[in-house]
C-alpha cells in the first residue's frame, strides 16, 4: 500500500512553546483516520501541519507530492460560513480555485467536476438555493462536495458532524464511509465523537499534547487510552 504521509519524532511548537510532540505514524492509501482527544490536545495543530499551514519545529515529515495543493479541506463551521451569501454551487465551484491558475473564471469541465460531486452527494436539486437557507445537513454536504472538488486522493475533516443532530451526522458518517470505500479516497477526521468515529475508521491516532496512541481500531479498543476515553472501564 501506497504512503501518502509519514512523520517520525515528529513536533510543533509557537514561539518555542511545544504545542504537540512524539509524533510517530503514516497514513497509507484508502486509510480511514480519526484523530481523537480532548480540547487543547493539539489537534488543530496536527491539521494545521497536515495542510502545510505551520512547519514543523523538529522530527521528519514526508507527505506525497501528488497531494500539494490538491488536498480537499473540511473545517470547522462559523456562524460567518452558515450564512455566506452565495447559491450552493457556487460554494462548491469555489472548492476548485486552488487548482485554477485564471481567475475567477469557471470553465463547462469545472462546472461538470462540482455537478458530479453534487450528484454523489444528493444535492444536484439545491445546486441554485441560497447557502444560508440550507439546513446543517445540507449545508455540511455542501461542504464536503466543495472539498471533493479540490482532490482526488485525501480529504481533511475538522469536527464533521459538530452541531448536527444525530440523523444529519449518521448520514454524513455513511457519505464519509462511501467516499472512502467506493471513491477510494484517504480520510483523516477529527473528532471528539469517537465512539460514532470508530464505527467507521480503520486507524486511531489519540493526542494529549504528544501521540498517546496509535493504530487499529481494535487495538484501540483493547488499549488502556481507548478503554477510559470511550467509558468502557
Amino acid at each position: 500500500m501506497h504512503t501518502i504521509f509519514y512523520c517520525r519524532d515528529l513536533c510543533y511548537a509557537y514561539d518555542d512553546k511545544v504545542a504537540l510532540s512524539e509524533l510517530n505514524f503514516s497514513v497509507e492509501e484508502t486509510d480511514y483516520l480519526c484523530v481523537a482527544g480532548e480540547n487543547g490536545a493539539g489537534k488543530s495543530t496536527l491539521v494545521k501541519g497536515l495542510l502545510g499551514l505551520i512547519k514543523p519545529a523538529s522530527g521528519i515529515l514526508e507527505l506525497d507530492k501528488t497531494l500539494h495543493g490538491k488536498t480537499g479541506y473540511l473545517p470547522q463551521q462559523t456562524a460567518a460560513q452558515k450564512n455566506f451569501p452565495a447559491c450552493v454551487e457556487e460554494v462548491i465551484l469555489s472548492g476548485l480555485i486552488g487548482g485554477k491558475k485564471i481567475l475567477p473564471f469557471y470553465t463547462r469541465a469545472d462546472k461538470k467536476i462540482a455537478r458530479q460531486n453534487m450528484e454523489k452527494l444528493g444535492i444536484p436539486d439545491i445546486a441554485k438555493h441560497c447557502f444560508g437557507e440550507l439546513s446543517g445537513g445540507q449545508q455540511r454536504r455542501a461542504l464536503l462536495a466543495r472539498a471533493l472538488c479540490a482532490t482526488e486522493k485525501l480529504l481533511v475533516l475538522d469536527e464533521p458532524a459538530a452541531g448536527l443532530d444525530p440523523l444529519a451526522a449518521q448520514e454524513l458518517y455513511s457519505l464519509l464511509e462511501k467516499i472512502n470505500r467506493e471513491m477510494k479516497i484517504t480520510i483523516i477526521m477529527v473528532s471528539h465523537d469517537i465512539n460514532s468515529a470508530i464505527k467507521y475508521a480503520n486507524k486511531i491516532l489519540h493526542l494529549w499534547k504528544r501521540q498517546l496512541f496509535f493504530g487499529s481500531v481494535e487495538d484501540y479498543i483493547n488499549s488502556s487510552i481507548g478503554k477510559m476515553f470511550l467509558g468502557r472501564v
